[in-house]
């Protein structure tokens, strides 16, 4: 054999092991870096067992396929570490994440959003996976949002989001935005998840801030929002205000301004 064929043969095989001394370093790390942000997250919540939650959290997907892992996978999570009501607080949203959050972390007095509570708040801008045959957690090559219905990131806060509205009470309070062309969009969590849970017995109102920055193309007179005003359990109320971005972030900026005054 040649010397040039027996470099390349030898390269090839040198290449060959650094690719899957790679692969297995990344899932190594991968596993490591969410299980640490897991616990990290999770520690500040000092009620719950932060090791009994991780197991839970891994049975729901470990050794599935990406694509088959329903939402009740997460039941046993759910149960583990339940929402609380906090009438008068809670805070829906969609496609305002930034905003809302920006608010809720200076006025915790006021407002709570799901990414808020503890399952929320450990898992938020997360990805995570596993696959047939594994025990191991990936956090790359997983699907995509939209590739598949029954991933584990979107089952996981599909069952949250009707966990989370399944306690909602009092007044509650829903963040949308004034820069897309259907801010009550019937495929969102908000629309296709939440607001059927909210139920008269428990919720009084649903007061909507539309959220106006200087790019707005809706507002509360949005054709959308008659279907949301419909979709409503009889006897729960409704509002809308546009509210400018600016003057929610003075409401976060201003702890003295009082939650009822913040639009």
């Amino acid at each position: 054999m040649g010397l040039c064929k027996k470099l390349l043969i030898g390269g090839g095989i040198t290449a060959l092991i650094i690719l899957i001394l790679g692969l297995s370093l990344g899932l190594t790390v991968g596993r490591r870096n969410i299980r640490s942000t897991f616990f990290s997250r999770c520690e500040k919540f000092k009620e719950h067992d932060c090791k009994k939650l991780w197991d839970l959290f891994e049975k729901a997907y470990v050794n599935k396929d990406p694509c088959k892992v329903p939402v009740e996978a997460y039941n046993p999570l759910i149960a583990a570490a339940p929402f609380k009501p906090q009438c008068n607080k809670m805070m829906f949203w969609s496609k305002t994440k930034d905003v809302v959050h920006g608010l809720t972390a200076k006025r915790k007095d006021c407002f709570v959003t799901l990414e808020d509570t503890l399952l929320g708040s450990v898992l938020d801008d997360l990805t995570w996976c596993g696959k047939e045959g594994s025990k191991d957690t990936f956090t790359a090559g997983c699907p995509e949002w939209s590739e598949c219905v029954n991933n584990p990131v979107r089952s996981f806060w599909n069952r949250s989001s009707a966990a989370f509205a399944d306690v909602a009470c009092g007044d509650v309070t829903a963040m949308l935005s004034g820069s897309i062309d259907t801010p009550f969009n019937s495929t969102s969590n908000f629309a296709s998840i939440e607001v059927p849970r909210f139920k008269a017995s428990r919720v009084k109102k649903l007061n909507v801030v539309m959220v106006i920055q200087k790019n707005a193309i809706s507002n509360c007179n949005h054709p959308s929002l008659k279907n949301l005003r419909q979709s409503l359990d009889t006897g729960i109320t409704y509002s809308c205000k546009d509210v400018s971005e600016s003057r929610i972030q003075e409401c976060g900026a201003k702890p003295e301004i009082a939650c009822g005054a913040c639009w």
